[in-house]
């Protein structure tokens, strides 16, 4: 009898070249996409868009939706009603667990977008895979770090990729 593989869990985001997601007041304005840069590939791994509110709003504010990109929406946020957003589940607390279960489920691996503090949250939980980078070439010189202050986690490089702008694809797997 074979065994369900674990669902994997990829945090993924765009980091300036000096380790900002975003700007001091939560910009993202300077985020540049690529062209050569093949989206359906990317959402096609993915069922799952674990995300936290703030993240949540900036992809409606833009006109995305995770169910335009093929995926259920798992939203972390302690205020957020669920009769108010029948179309996404959300997560109120006990995070760490209930990604636990969602990780044992089956199904494709589980994109974790954005949002730092949610990322550390998973991570020192045990519960990240991948830590998938677009390094963008650009200096914002402050703002919300890639990842708040907490243990040290060593990555190994499982691969990487310039595009023509300049952004570097890189994806680590969260060494254990």
């Amino acid at each position: 009898m074979s065994e369900t593989p674990t669902r994997r869990l990829h945090y993924s985001v765009a980091v300036s070249l000096d380790g900002f997601i975003a700007g001091p007041h939560g910009e993202y304005d300077w985020i540049a996409f690529d062209s050569s840069f093949d989206f359906a590939a990317l959402y096609a791994q993915f069922d799952t868009l674990l995300m936290g509110r703030r993240t949540y709003e900036v992809m409606q504010i833009r006109g995305m939706s995770p169910e335009g990109m093929g995926m259920k929406a798992v939203v972390v946020s302690a205020t957020m009603k669920p009769e108010e957003h029948p179309t996404i589940r959300i997560l109120g607390g006990q995070v760490p667990e209930a990604v636990a279960v969602l990780k044992a489920r089956p199904g494709k691996d589980i994109w974790l977008c954005g949002g730092g503090l949610l990322f550390r949250t998973l991570l020192d939980a045990g519960l990240v895979d991948f830590v998938d980078l677009a390094v963008l070439p650009l200096l914002l010189g402050d703002g919300i770090p890639l990842l708040p202050g907490g243990a040290r986690c060593p990555l190994r490089l499982e691969e990487s990729k310039a595009l023509p702008s300049g952004i570097l694809v890189l994806r680590y797997s969260v060494a254990r």
